[in-house]
């Protein structure tokens, strides 16, 4: 579904991503982890052609998304609150947001209903703004966005941050539910060691631009990340910059 093809993005002379090869095949769940700076962020934004790299290509069903608009109708991503349109109600941004994929508002609503339980009562119905909704609200607004596209390419960066636990559980069953009953493929970064073992059945684990890990997730998986992170990381004096990452 995605291929990377020797991916290279530069700021201010410093390589902050650099993948020659990676290929994300249909239905696969994966999770990004990395460190502050590590290039998730950048990485995620050349992917949805947000930035242009220095070389490289990546493609999405065989076409370069930096070319093409197809894939822009079976892809749904959230990276952070610039992807709403703040100054509408949640209701506002759904209706406008399933308009675009040819919903309906009984459709929209219909979708809505299912997602109950994740808006533990707080998006629906309370006359708020989007801009005046806590981080967390914003990112269940957010999330629903995407799912009410029904993406078959689903893109979340640190969709754990800022949302209660009982929330990062409803969501963690929804990201469950998207791969094995619909087949949509996800990515998903996160800090959140156990939420993204959890959710992903591939981790790509990424450091100062590179991925120095590609690994299937199993019952070690999470202790083999904890120990890198812990104390099996080699300390760089200079650190990379890396402009797109806020986390």
């Amino acid at each position: 579904m995605i291929e990377i093809k020797n991916l290279k993005k530069v700021y201010a002379g410093v390589t902050v991503v650099n993948v020659p090869q990676l290929e994300i095949k249909k239905g696969e769940s994966i999770g990004l982890v990395g460190n502050n700076g590590a290039g998730k962020t950048t990485l995620f934004r050349m992917i949805l052609d947000l930035i242009r790299p220095e070389s490289g290509e990546v493609l999405s069903n065989g076409a370069n998304v930096a070319g093409a608009e197809a894939w822009k109708d079976y892809t749904a991503a959230y990276l952070d609150e610039g992807f709403l349109i703040d100054y509408l109600t949640p209701e506002e941004y759904f209706y406008f947001i399933g308009g675009l994929h040819g919903k309906n508002k009984a459709q929209v609503d219909e979708t809505l209903l299912g997602l109950n339980d994740f808006f533990n009562g707080e998006i629906l119905k309370k006359g708020k703004y989007i801009r005046d909704l806590s981080k967390g609200n914003q990112c269940k607004v957010g999330v629903a966005a995407c799912l009410l596209q029904k993406p078959t390419l689903l893109m979340l960066d640190e969709p754990f941050a800022n949302i209660d636990p009982s929330t990062q559980f409803r969501l963690k069953n929804i990201l469950k539910a998207e791969n094995k009953n619909h087949g949509v493929a996800t990515i998903v970064s996160s800090h959140d060691l156990n939420h993204v073992t959890d959710v992903c059945d591939r981790i790509l684990l990424m450091e100062k631009g590179v991925i120095i890990k590609d690994i299937a997730t199993n019952s070690s998986t999470l202790s083999e990340l904890e120990e890198y992170f812990g104390v099996g990381q080699t300390v760089s004096s200079a650190p990379v910059i890396d402009p797109e990452e806020n986390h």
